[in-house]
């Protein structure tokens, strides 16, 4: 249990620590990891509590530049899709094949972002439809993998130049979505005894790596920070398709 703890809290202020600087990758580093000590639903739901507390944490600082005008449509659309991803975790989350498809999605999101690279600031504004798409897309797998963070990291590094206003409105997302994901499986009784334990675990790690990550938010580039990132997820993603 002293093991798994503290496994726990390595990957989650890690994770917290990557997602302050760069804007996201919480999800990312931590369900690469956490699946191989527990099921896919017992991860998903650890991370999307932590999450709320992490980008609480992270918006306390950056709450100004949230532009909801310019929200409404991808969070409208990612609200759906987390919702799709609700009932997919609810009954299928126990699955140990689950797994595999998770570490599918993981190498796929690594291929994706290692052959993204980041739009011209003001380059061009999204289009509607294809706005709804990244909305329900990424609020489907963030429902199920809660690694949907890469297709609202596309949109909005698409439409903000200000790194201010692309944190504070990527944060307000990751926010809102995991909340919604968070309270559908707690009225619906998908919480067990021991989460709680795992829960504060993790609670003293968001605050610590969160708490260095916004106090060095101007000191690193994000670019090194992202290809660290991707090399832990693609190494554990292979792990899961090998040995999960």
């Amino acid at each position: 249990m002293i093991l798994e703890l503290l496994f726990i809290f390595i990957i989650v202020a890690v994770g917290s620590y990557i997602q302050s600087v760069s804007g996201f990758g919480f999800g990312l580093i931590a369900m690469s990891l956490l699946p191989f000590l527990f099921h896919l639903l017992d991860s998903t739901l650890l991370i999307m509590s932590l999450t709320i507390v992490l980008t609480l944490r992270i918006l306390m600082r950056f709450y100004p530049y949230i532009e909801f005008n310019r929200l409404s449509v991808i969070l409208i659309s990612a609200i759906i899709g987390r919702i799709g991803g609700f009932f997919i975790l609810t009954h299928f989350g126990e699955l140990p094949i689950l797994k595999k498809w998770l570490g599918v999605v993981l190498l796929l999101l690594v291929v994706y972002l290692w052959f993204n690279k980041k739009p011209s600031q003001g380059e061009r504004k999204v289009a509607t439809i294809f706005t709804i798409c990244l909305g329900l897309v990424g609020g489907l797998i963030g429902g199920v993998f809660a690694v949907g963070g890469p297709f609202f990291v596309f949109y909005f590094l698409t439409i903000y130049e200000d790194k201010l206003k692309y944190t504070a409105n990527l944060q307000a997302v990751f926010f809102i979505t995991s909340l919604l994901t968070v309270v559908s499986h707690g009225i619906n009784g998908d919480f067990h005894s021991s989460f709680m334990l795992y829960f504060l675990t993790g609670f003293v790690a968001v605050l610590i790596g969160s708490g260095i990550g916004v106090r060095s938010f101007t000191k690193w580039k994000a670019e090194k920070i992202r290809i660290l990132a991707m090399v832990i997820v693609a190494i554990s993603a292979i792990n899961l398709l090998l040995f999960s």
